[in-house]
């Protein structure tokens, strides 16, 4: 009922087919309607990646449900297949490679596997009850690690971009910008996988959707790290979702975005 590593490697596989040559193409980019964004872009290769992973699994596993960014959810049950087949559309169609497919699993609500995959930079991510790794074509494999840096003042913050942040959130989110040693914006979901491979401390994502975190969630819990909604919960449902290498570096953060 469960799946392996390979089984995860293969929908990262049948996604590849279909973001990869269509990656710094000349597509036709469409505009889906979203509130509080004038531009929110989705293309081919979404479409098209979500479809394969859908038939990828349910030839596999026809009984486990599925939600997908572009086509909702299908089916019921404990197990739960959590996809967003292009993260960072918006890198994608700039040509940037900091995109990545996002695949993961819910048993009874809670994420349990997870991988998220670069396939222009052969990279991949990948997560299971049994531990978290990373590998790619200059890394060979390894575990995925958080790093200790200490306090704030010695943290790299990454968010997707500071224009996300609006009303009172936009103030306290400033206080932990300056509070922190580096701020970078636009990475997206490889900034998390940054995060469990021990180069990032921060990923502060308002208003996630449980596609654009799930897959990420044990990534970043087998490598020592702690992530939660900005109330401390679990972060599954998604909504504003913070990622940090330590629990220290968690609260802290979390005090300055709650004020």
């Amino acid at each position: 009922m469960l799946p392996d590593v390979d089984f995860l490697f293969h929908l990262a596989d049948v996604a590849a087919a279909q973001t990869l040559p269509r990656f710094r193409s000349r597509l036709v980019v469409d505009n889906k309607p979203k509130e509080g964004f004038t531009f929110d872009p989705v293309t081919e290769a979404d479409r098209e990646a979500e479809k394969a992973i859908r038939a990828a699994i349910g030839q596999r596993f026809p009984d486990h449900a599925i939600l997908g960014e572009e086509f909702g959810r299908s089916g019921e049950g404990d197990l739960l297949w959590v996809i967003d087949p292009v993260d960072g559309t918006r890198p994608f169609i700039c040509g940037v490679p900091v995109w990545g497919t996002l695949i993961g699993l819910t048993v009874r609500g809670k994420a349990e596997f997870g991988i998220m995959s670069q396939p222009f930079t052969g990279e991949r991510f990948y997560a299971t009850p049994e531990g978290g790794y990373g590998e790619g074509p200059h890394t060979g494999r390894y575990a995925l690690a958080v790093r200790d840096v200490g306090g704030l003042e010695n943290a790299t913050l990454f968010s997707s971009a500071p224009e996300l942040f609006r009303g009172g959130l936009k103030d306290r989110f400033q206080t932990l910008v300056d509070a922190v040693r580096l701020t970078r914006f636009g990475c997206d979901c490889y900034a998390f996988a940054m995060l469990a491979a021990g180069h990032v401390d921060l990923c502060v994502e308002p208003g996630l959707q449980p596609y654009d975190i799930v897959a990420l969630t044990p990534l970043v819990e087998r490598a020592g790290g702690v992530v939660t909604t900005f109330s401390g919960d679990r972060p599954e449902e998604g909504g504003d979702v913070i990622a940090a290498a330590t629990p220290q570096l968690h609260e802290a953060a979390l005090r300055l975005l709650n004020g």
